[in-house]
C-alpha cells in the first residue's frame, strides 16, 4: 500500500526545526546560563545536524519526536503502509546509534531528549552534563 496524497502532505508539514519542546528546551538552558550553537554539524565530515551543540565541551543534543525516532514509551506504529513506517522509523533509530557512535569516537557526547520529556528537567540533564565535561574536553 502507498502512502496517500493526504498523508505525505500533513508528514510534509511537521517541523524539524525550532519546535515547541526544542525552544522550551533552548529557552530553560539559556536561563541556566549556557550557551550553545543551533542546529549545527558537530562533525563537519558527519552530515547529521545536531539541534544544540555546545562546542567546548563536545556536547550534542538531540531532541527526538516520539514518532519519528520510535519513543519506547509513546511510539505508535501505524496500521496503513505498515511496512514502509516500521522501515522509516527503525532507519531513523539505526541512523541515531550510528551518530551516537561515531560522536564518540570523535570525543563527543550525544545526549538525546525526547519530546515528551519535562523541558525543565532535560535543560538540567543537559546542564548537568555539559558542566561536568567542562575542562575535560
Amino acid at each position: 500500500m502507498e502512502t496517500t496524497a493526504a498523508v505525505r502532505a500533513r508528514m510534509s508539514k511537521q517541523k524539524s526545526r525550532n519546535t515547541q519542546v526544542e525552544l522550551s528546551l533552548r529557552s530553560a538552558l539559556h536561563a541556566a546560563g549556557l550557551r550553545y550553537r543551533v542546529h549545527k554539524r558537530p562533525l563537519k565530515s558527519v552530515r547529521r545536524e545536531a539541534d544544540l551543540v555546545f562546542g567546548p565541551t563536545r556536547v550534542a543534543v538531540f531532541v527526538d519526536g516520539c514518532f519519528w525516532h520510535g519513543c519506547p514509551d509513546h511510539a505508535t506504529w501505524p496500521k496503513n503502509n505498515a511496512d514502509f513506517w516500521r522501515k522509516k522509523i527503525e532507519g531513523n533509530r539505526a541512523r541515531d546509534a550510528d551518530t551516537d557512535a561515531k560522536l564518540a569516537a570523535a570525543g563527543w557526547l550525544a545526549v538525546r531528549v525526547w519530546e515528551h520529556e519535562s523541558p525543565t528537567e532535560a535543560a538540567e540533564r543537559v546542564r548537568e552534563v555539559v558542566i561536568s565535561r567542562r575542562g575535560k574536553a
